[in-house]
């Protein structure tokens, strides 16, 4: 069980969110909703430890923990609305630093298998910056699909996504919490089967 209590969060005097709690179980599918500017994004780097719990507590399995710890990052896939590519390297050279980055050791037979599966395996050689900005998702897409971590975080992750990429990702998203995973993602628009948490409850 993954839980959040308490947490809170402000820009300058302004109150994004305070009082915030949720649980998300394995299995589970959580949609964060809100307006633009509400804090889906602020919440999201507070969980994976980019920026600093101003109040409250994370707890995974019962247990409180450090957002900022090797441990924990150990545990969650962040995929941002931005994906972090270096445009001078490679696709194939991105793909391995950001692996490495993250403690993880994958061969070239997995990479790209995990690059042809979303449609990116002939940009091997491309530097980033030729991408598109839908081959840049689908990039960061195949390197959350080599990390194996049982908590995903994504931040507008159909964004630039053509119509079947995003069944693609939906299907991601399910075989993923399928699999005993958990998944927590920002949407601009309202997704039906899913659980939804309105952070504007919060505010």
């Amino acid at each position: 069980m993954f839980e959040t209590l308490d947490l809170g969060c402000c820009k300058g005097r302004r109150t994004l969110f305070s009082g915030l709690g949720f649980s998300l179980a394995a299995g589970e599918v959580l949609h964060l909703s809100g307006s633009n500017g509400c804090g889906k994004t602020s919440l999201l780097r507070q969980i994976a430890g980019f920026a600093p719990l101003q109040s409250g507590q994370l707890r995974w399995q019962g247990q409180t923990v450090d957002a900022r710890s090797l441990s924990w990052r150990a545990r969650l896939a962040w995929c941002t609305h931005q994906p972090a590519l270096k445009d001078e390297l490679s696709v194939g050279e991105n793909i391995r630093t950001s692996l490495r980055l993250a403690g993880v050791e994958a061969d070239d037979e997995a990479i790209q298998a995990a690059l042809a599966q979303w449609q990116v395996a002939a940009q091997w050689p491309l530097a980033a910056r030729l991408l598109s900005q839908g081959q840049r998702r689908r990039l960061a897409l195949a390197t959350l699909s080599l990390l194996s971590r049982p908590l995903w975080l994504l931040d507008e992750p159909f964004n630039a996504l053509d119509d079947a990429a995003c069944r693609q990702l939906w299907q991601a998203i399910h075989q993923h919490a399928a699999a005993g995973g958990r998944v927590l993602f920002t949407h601009h628009a309202a997704v039906a089967g899913v659980r939804v948490l309105a952070l504007e409850d919060f505010a």
